[in-house]
C-alpha cells in the first residue's frame, strides 16, 4: 500500500508542477464557460502538489485524499472538453481513442486516492 501511496504522490506532484512549467497546454483545455483559465490552471496546479504532498504527511493524509478526490471530480469538465473538442495537451494531437479514454482514468484516480481516506 506504502507503494501506491508514493506513487499517486509523486504523479500528483509531477502534474501540479506541470501545470507551471507548460501551463498553455492546460489552459487549451479549459472549458470556455469557466472564468480566468490561467488562475484556475495555477489553481489546480497548486492543490495537485499539496495533495500529493500531503498524502505522504500522516496527519495529513486523509484530508490530501479527500482533496485529491475534489480535485479530480473539479477538473473532469476540462477532460471532457479536451475529448468533445479533440484538443492536445501538448503540441502533438492525441489519437481520439485516447482522448476519450482519459475520462474513465478519472475514476481509476477518484479509487486509488479513496484508498488513502
Amino acid at each position: 500500500m506504502a507503494v501506491l501511496k508514493w506513487l499517486l504522490a509523486g504523479v500528483m506532484t509531477f502534474a501540479g508542477v506541470m501545470h507551471f512549467v507548460a501551463p498553455k497546454g492546460y489552459v487549451k483545455i479549459m472549458p470556455r464557460w469557466l472564468p480566468a483559465p490561467a488562475a484556475l490552471v495555477a489553481i489546480s496546479g497548486v492543490f495537485e502538489i499539496l495533495g500529493g504532498i500531503g498524502l505522504l504527511i500522516p496527519a495529513t493524509q486523509r484530508f490530501a485524499a479527500w482533496g485529491l478526490i475534489a480535485l479530480f471530480v473539479a477538473v473532469f469538465p476540462a477532460n471532457v472538453n479536451m475529448a468533445v473538442n479533440r484538443i492536445p495537451l501538448g503540441k502533438k494531437p492525441m489519437p481520439t481513442w485516447a482522448l476519450w479514454a482519459r475520462l474513465p482514468l478519472q475514476a481509476v484516480f477518484i479509487a486509488w486516492a479513496w484508498l488513502f481516506t
